[in-house]
């Protein structure tokens, strides 16, 4: 009973292998990209490529093991919504009262240790920010989110 039991569930982990979630992504550089729009430190632009891109972005850099169903389904699902809360490579397409608010949800979740999510840090360990990251990202997050609320008070079409 438990070699067949195996070899079911083994010819399941073979056939799910097939059924393989689109999970898009380009290195091709984005006009609407967050630091197309606001050049950063090649420091803070380098650490938050690291911690926040892959799920943030069209840029995802694919582990090996992407390649493997199931966990190729959560890594896309967990991309799609990383992708939905705030996608970097489109950042542009934000109206202004929304790119500030996006930003400022990104220093709070950096500050509150909630990004980078510690199941990607474990993994990513040049994801891990240091205290100086975190205080060298937030504070240029906090003055492109500044930028971006001056500009807007002049521009109320946007």
């Amino acid at each position: 009973m438990i070699k067949k039991v195996a070899l079911v569930l083994a010819v399941v982990l073979v056939l799910i292998q097939f059924i393989r979630p689109a999970i898009h992504t380009t290195f091709v550089a984005q006009p609407k990209d967050l630091f197309a729009l606001h050049p950063a430190p090649a420091a803070v632009q380098e650490k938050i490529r690291d911690a926040c891109y892959d799920c943030h972005s069209m840029n995802t850099r694919m582990p090996w093991y992407a390649q493997v169903q199931p966990i190729r389904w959560w890594l896309a699902d967990h991309i799609r919504e990383g992708r939905q809360h705030l996608n970097f490579s489109q950042f542009a397409d934000y109206p202004a009262k929304r790119a500030a608010r996006k930003l400022q949800e990104s220093i709070d979740e950096i500050r509150d240790d909630e990004m980078p999510l510690p199941s990607y840090t474990w993994i990513h360990t040049d994801a891990r920010l240091t205290a100086e990251d975190e205080k060298a990202i937030t504070e240029w997050l906090a003055s492109v989110r500044d930028q971006i609320k001056a500009a807007g008070a002049e521009s109320p079409s946007r």
